[in-house]
């Protein structure tokens, strides 16, 4: 596996690295030591999966704050997302900044999104199935979020005709 850090230092992007022959491929997809050795000390608490049908749908931005903060790796299983983490964490030096990257069945890239960000993406196919390693619980109670298109943050979507759910849609511009 090859980890690349992204524009935001703790923010990194995860590329397998598969090994083919005439059957196909075998990738490994999560090594806890590998994450170790970045720096990275991460358990896996449970795997969620997120079935999207129509191309250019925002789901987001999504955050879990303490005591149930959780860190997360997203990967694309089939068709393709604009996948964007948001740094929530008072006082870091990316306070209020994000990054985001193109995650796919093909380019088989995923991303390690730590406590602290706020998480959303946008398909950029029809029917994309999304993968999430996640260190902790869902907690309703914890669960906050920034609007898709808060005027704070300038998030670049790359479609501008979008679908979002009632609930993503009502979320509180950013206050810094």
């Amino acid at each position: 596996m090859i980890f690349t850090k992204s524009a935001i230092p703790d923010v990194l992007i995860i590329e397998p690295t598969p090994r083919g022959d005439t059957r196909g491929y075998f990738a490994r997809v999560f090594a806890k030591e590998e994450l170790e050795k970045v720096g990275v000390s991460y358990d896996i608490v449970h795997v969620n999966r997120s079935m999207t049908e129509e191309k250019g749908t925002i789901r987001g931005m999504h955050c879990q704050i303490a005591p149930k903060e959780e860190d997360k790796i997203v990967q694309c299983l089939s068709g393709s997302i604009f996948d964007v983490a948001l740094d929530l964490r008072e006082g870091s030096p990316t306070y209020g900044k994000w990054v985001g990257e193109i995650l796919s069945a093909e380019n088989k890239k995923m991303f390690l999104i730590p406590k602290g960000f706020a998480h959303g993406f946008q398909t950029l196919e029809e029917n994309t199935l999304v993968e999430y390693f996640v260190s902790e619980y869902y907690a309703p109670e914890c669960e906050i979020g920034i609007r898709w298109n808060d005027p704070f943050h300038e998030i670049k979507w790359p479609l501008q005709d979008v679908q979002v759910s009632e609930k993503d849609g009502k979320w509180p511009d950013f206050k810094k």
